[in-house]
């Protein structure tokens, strides 16, 4: 494993410490428990975990946060932020001042949507560039995998990217193709032997059904079956028993594809899965004809399939989420309602945390799996697990302080994206963010 890597994409200093500085509450996430707590910040570190009662009588010094939720600051894995070359779709300015208002600490930017697409040394170092004095929250890279870059792949995990990525379906972008079998086997032995996860758009394209133009919603599903995940993940679990290499599946839309996953794990394939907000809040049969907002790949599917996620996310056999929030320009959604004309993608990063606990919340889920899947399970994905990700002495100084009872309707206009398209609009959510530190600074906080 590489170690000691480069991250010059931590919040820049233009933002000024808040050291020293405690927030405390009586519901503080820390050694595996809710508990009263005081977090006492040193610097861009975690101090120490005190006693409820440790508090600063300046209360300048500190954040008395009463019986609000202290957790781990969120950890995204999957966001499109398109800069360079996009910074129209999004960029990292908004995407990172979004991110902070939803309780996300750490993003993890994918390769492909930017111009260049980060599938080399020298396309990281101008991604790297972009996000310079624009972060407000950490930014780690993810690098592509494309057919014909595999002699980059060693160059590019030694320069820190924190995962890699690659399609096994058209990305949508002429920057980024699409593997087939014989540029995974390529690639998988260098991966394997950085030992840098390869998150996996698992679609088997001679499955998809491209169709013409079309208003219906049905018309869209029907051309993105679920037997184009579950192929796909199959050539994945046949190319891990070749050559075990850190695999994980992004955006899973079906639980009908996690036997595959199962019996690839109990052999001890390093396998890990993701699914989405969108997955587990939105259902096929509430989808009207026209809604482009709701389009992504793969797609939203029936309300069976929502429940089934939910049951899997609980049991373990998914093991995080992540937001993919992929935005793009209004006139590349507003397609006259025609899906197939529609870019793929759901802008959600500011709504994830209150998206994912009004679901939990309606299931009788406790409210510590967030941290689990949020933040936890993501950082151990992309390597960060030993400073990010929990709360405990010497570890980053990410926090996410929230408000599990409060409610709020989503309204577009006031999101921080670039863009305000969102198939949340209007809807009434639970889970309200009240204020986020990331690397000990203070980034958010609600008024």
């Amino acid at each position: 494993m590489t170690e000691a890597r480069p991250n010059p994409a931590d919040p820049p200093q233009s933002h000024p410490p808040i050291a020293p500085a405690v927030v405390r509450s009586t519901r503080v996430w820390a050694a595996g428990r809710l508990q009263p707590a005081s977090v006492h910040i040193d610097g861009s570190r975690i101090g120490r975990i005190g006693a409820w009662e440790e508090f600063p009588g300046d209360p300048a010094a500190g954040y008395d946060a009463a019986n609000l939720l202290v957790f781990p600051g969120l950890v995204d894995t999957h966001v499109h932020v398109n800069e360079p070359g996009r910074t129209h779709w999004e960029g990292f300015t908004t995407a990172t001042q979004a991110a902070a208002q939803g309780g996300v600490t750490t993003i993890c930017d994918m390769p492909l949507n930017s111009i260049p697409a980060t599938t080399s040394v020298e396309s990281l170092e101008q991604k790297r560039a972009a996000l310079q004095q624009r972060a407000l929250v950490n930014v780690e890279c993810i690098g592509g995998v494309v057919p014909g870059n595999a002699g980059q792949l060693r160059a590019l995990g030694q320069a820190g990217v924190c995962a890699f990525k690659c399609f096994l379906a058209p990305s949508g972008v002429p920057e980024f193709p699409a593997m087939e079998e014989q540029d995974l086997r390529e690639a998988l032995p260098i991966l394997a032997d950085l030992e840098v996860p390869l998150m996996v758009h698992a679609e088997d394209p001679s499955h998809l059904h491209p169709g013409g133009a079309s208003r219906r919603y049905a018309d869209y599903l029907a051309s993105r079956p679920v037997a184009a995940e579950r192929s796909a993940i199959a050539l994945l679990v046949r190319l891990l028993d070749w050559c075990p290499t850190p695999i994980h599946i992004v955006h899973l839309s079906s639980a009908q594809c996690l036997d595959l996953v199962g019996e690839a794990r109990a052999r001890g394939r390093p396998l890990t899965v993701e699914t989405c907000p969108h997955y587990l809040t939105f259902a096929a049969e509430e989808i009207g004809d026209g809604a482009t907002e709701f389009k992504c790949a793969p797609p939203i599917r029936s309300a069976d399939e929502r429940e089934a996620l939910w049951k899997a996310l609980e049991a373990g056999s998914i093991d995080l989420l992540a937001s993919d929030h992929s935005p793009c320009p209004p006139e590349l959604k507003d397609t006259g309602g025609d899906f197939f004309a529609a870019w793929g993608g759901i802008a959600s990063l500011e709504l994830t945390l209150s998206a994912v606990w009004t679901g939990a919340r309606s299931r009788g889920i406790a409210v510590h799996r967030i941290a689990e899947w949020m933040s936890a399970n993501p950082a151990r994905l992309v390597r960060l697990d030993r400073r990010k990700g929990t709360l405990a002495q010497g570890w980053e100084a990410d926090l996410t302080v929230w408000d599990p009872d409060a409610t709020y309707r989503v309204d577009a206009q006031r999101l921080h994206q670039r863009h305000k398209s969102t198939p949340y609009a209007g809807r009434t959510l639970f889970g309200k963010v009240m204020a986020t530190y990331a690397g000990g600074r203070l980034v958010s906080r609600a008024v």
